[in-house]
Order: structure tokens, then C-alpha cells, then sequence
């Protein structure tokens, strides 16, 4: 189970450039104007071989004059209720505002490990600036520039340093039993079909409180069936009116996706596809886990032919492209119907995950189809691919491909291989990593 950091602070102190100097990447919007962050910031960060997942909370300030002390009292609830550490950011060219003692207010109160975070400290003339912030009374203060990078190691230091320890033997007695979480936005009947499946027959439930204080694994074993659903304790509680109901929906996804190992991604099936399932979609691509889509609601929806059924099946694999070998169910949690579909599919793409093609099959095959249509030449030179082998033991399947160039095999072609893998073996519904290495 990933742990989550979560950036807070008050607008305009650099929470995004911040984000994307951690997690190394341009996927932020950044821009002058004050609550620009729109997208919902998540990434993943590898420090000193600890991983965690980083969260940008201030994704949803809604651009007022009242200078967002409710939002940004949103944003910090969320963010002490489901994150393991809190990164406070503060702006050091600025100095210590009255919304600044607001939120380390709440902050002190909250018990959460809280990293103050003095940021746009671009020269050393505003190292001067950064004492003033001991009056948060949240600590030593970590002066950092987000844009040149100046500072970030010594933070992230301290960022791993101060995560929980997983449970280890937790962890083991999860393992070897898939977990599957329901995923996907408000009111697309995610509790309608976990209620559906686990029905009134409580007995045959176990709660097992998960690895972090906020996942729920329920055990079901009956049908010929055995796996965890993974539930975030958060579901079960009523969430407060006043919260932002679609971000809150997205942080929880991330706790139960980094819990899974096969999400079964709901859509709305009289709404049809919006922007929140791509988000929860690319969640799940983030994170490596398998997928099953599954349309709810089937049962209300009035063209039921097997061409509307086509049609719809087709919108949804052109909107998550390139990734489209993954299986799609229409059901209704209302009616029960196809919903043991449901289940068997995620046991097969469990399954998938833990395929091992015999090395000889490998080479055999894909050694033909790589003399069948060879990786373009560049400047000249011609790449060569030796010999084909599979990691044992990988958490996806992961294919090495042996060759003399491996830096000059791009994405198209590396989409080919993938391809012809997905042709030949049934890995449908489970990302797959292609590596080159130089033989």
C-alpha cells in the first residue's frame, strides 16, 4: 500500500511548480493567476529507493475575492484526513501572511507529521526571509526554490524519513490472495454492487483493517470465489456536505487503487463517459494495475442492441487509448445482472498479471515478428534484437528485449512489440512493460 503526501498552502506560493520539481514532471499548470490548478495533481515520487505518492491539494481553489479561507480550509481537511505526511508550502519572497497562521493553526492541531516548506528561495538574499516562519510553530523550516530545484533533496530526505513503516507481516498475510477495489465517480453505483455482492450474508465477511489506517479489505469466499475488496474506510463514512464530493472521490480512489491489484473502473452507463472516469482511468495507468470497465445502470439505458452496445464499447477504448486491451461489461447492480461476470472477468485478469511465457515460445514468435517488420533504422545505423526473455517474478508482466541500440527503440515500435505480445498471450485487461537493454 503506497503512502500519501499531500502539499498544501495558501495560493500562489508555488504549490504546483513544487509538484512537478518532485514528481519530475510538467503536468501542473502553472500559471500567475491564482487557482489555475485545475487538474487533479497526483504523481508518483522514488527517493532513495522509497516510493510514495504525492498529492496537490490545491487543485480546486475556486478563483474568488474572498481570499479562499474556506477553500483552503477544505483542502487542508482533506488533506490531514487522508494523507500520512503534510507539506505545508509558504512563500519566502512574501513572508508570513495571516492565512499562513490559519492553516498552521489547523495544522498544529491535526497530530499529522507537517513539513513547513519556505519555497522561492531563487538567490540566497531571501534565505534571510526564512527565520520569520519559526512563528508558524511547526518547526524548522525548509528553505527550497521549487523552479531551480535548490534545497528539494535535503526535503525529500526528510519527507521519507518521516513515513510510516509498513506492517510487513500484514502485508504478507494480504498477499497472496488478489484484491480487486471498485473504483470510479460519484453515483455510478459503486456501493450498489458492493452490496450486490457481499448482500445481506454478513457471516462470510472479514474486515481486515488494511496496511494504512484507511483501506478496508473485505474478504468474500463463497461461489467458488476468494479475494479482498478493497474499501476505503473514508466510503463508509457520510462525507460532509460543504466537501468537494468529486475531488474527495479522487483522493479515495487513489488509496484503494494503490491497494489493488485489478480495479473494476464503474461508468454511469446513462451518463457515458466524462472526465472524471479519464481521470480515475489514468490513475489506474499510473499505478500499473489491471482494469476491468464495467457499465452500470445497463438496465436504464432504452437502446440495448448489440450496436449500441458495440458503439459504447468502442467510445470507451478510443478515450483511454493507447491502452485498449481490456475487457468491458454492461451490468446492472440494481437487477444483479452479469455482476459474477464482473468478478470472474477480474479473476482472469488477476490471472493475466501472473502469466509466465516459456522463454522459447518467446523468442520463437517474437523473434519472426521483429524479422517481419524491424525497428526502423536511424542516422544509418540498424538496431538488432537478439533474443526476447520474461522477468520472473515481476509485479506486471515486464519483457526484456535484448538488442545492440537499445536508445534508439521508440514508442511506436515499442507499442509494436507490445502488440504482438497481446496477440499471441492472453494478458488482456493488464498493463505490460517493454524494457530494451544492450546485449
Amino acid at each position: 500500500m503506497g503512502q500519501l503526501v499531500a502539499i498544501v498552502g495558501r495560493p500562489n506560493v508555488g504549490k504546483s511548480t513544487l509538484f512537478n520539481r518532485l514528481t519530475q514532471s510538467r503536468t501542473a499548470i502553472v500559471d500567475e493567476t491564482a487557482g489555475t490548478t485545475r487538474d487533479r495533481q497526483y504523481g508518483k515520487v522514488d527517493w532513495s529507493g522509497k516510493e510514495f505518492s504525492i498529492v496537490d491539494t490545491g487543485g480546486w481553489v475556486v478563483n474568488s475575492e474572498d481570499i479562499f479561507e474556506g477553500e483552503i480550509n477544505k483542502q487542508v481537511a482533506l488533506a490531514i484526513e487522508q494523507a500520512d505526511e503534510i507539506l505545508f508550502v509558504v512563500d519566502a519572497m512574501n513572508g508570513v501572511t495571516d492565512l499562513d497562521d490559519h492553516v498552521a493553526e489547523i495544522l498544529r492541531k491535526s497530530k499529522k507529521p507537517v513539513l513547513l516548506v519556505a519555497n522561492k528561495v531563487d538567490s540566497n538574499d531571501w534565505l534571510y526571509n526564512v527565520p520569520e516562519f519559526y512563528s508558524l510553530g511547526l518547526g524548522d523550516p525548509y528553505p527550497v526554490s521549487a523552479v531551480s530545484g535548490f534545497g528539494t533533496g535535503d526535503l525529500l530526505d526528510e519527507v521519507v524519513k518521516n513515513l510510516p513503516e509498513k506492517d510487513e507481516d500484514e502485508a504478507a498475510a494480504l498477499e497472496n490472495i488478489p484484491k480487486f477495489a471498485i473504483v470510479g465517480r460519484p453515483n455510478a453505483g459503486k456501493s450498489s454492487l458492493v452490496n450486490a455482492f457481499i448482500g445481506e450474508e454478513r457471516h462470510i465477511v472479514t474486515d481486515i483493517a488494511g496496511t494504512t489506517r484507511d483501506s478496508i479489505y473485505t474478504r468474500y469466499n463463497k461461489y467458488g470465489f476468494d479475494f479482498y475488496l478493497v474499501d476505503t474506510a473514508g466510503i463508509r463514512k457520510k462525507t460532509k456536505v460543504n466537501e468537494d464530493i468529486e475531488y474527495y472521490s479522487v483522493i479515495r480512489s487513489i488509496r484503494a487503487i494503490e491497494a489493488a491489484d485489478v480495479c473494476i473502473l464503474m461508468i454511469d452507463g446513462t451518463r457515458g463517459i466524462e472526465g472524471q472516469d479519464s481521470n480515475i482511468f489514468s490513475l489506474v495507468q499510473k499505478n500499473k494495475k489491471g482494469l476491468v470497465v464495467c457499465v452500470n445502470k445497463w438496465d436504464l439505458v432504452e437502446d440495448k442492441s448489440q450496436d449500441a452496445i458495440r458503439c459504447y464499447e468502442e467510445a470507451i477504448r478510443e478515450r483511454f487509448a493507447p491502452f485498449t486491451d481490456f475487457p468491458v461489461i454492461f451490468t446492472s447492480a440494481l437487477t444483479k445482472q452479469r455482476i459474477f461476470k464482473v468478478l470472474e472477468t477480474a479473476v482472469e485478469v488477476y490471472k493475466s498479471r501472473q502469466r509466465i511465457v516459456p522463454t522459447s515460445q518467446l523468442n520463437n514468435v517474437m523473434l519472426e515478428a521483429i524479422a517481419a517488420y524491424p525497428p526502423p533504422a536511424n542516422k544509418g545505423k540498424y538496431v538488432k534484437i537478439k533474443y526476447v526473455t520474461m522477468l520472473k517474478g515481476s509485479y506486471i508482466p515486464t519483457f526484456i528485449f535484448f538488442c545492440n541500440l537499445p536508445q534508439w527503440v521508440k514508442e511506436p515500435y515499442r507499442r509494436y512489440l507490445e502488440n504482438k505480445i497481446r496477440e499471441n498471450w492472453d494478458f488482456h485487461g493488464t498493463p505490460i512493460n517493454i524494457y530494451m537493454r544492450e546485449k
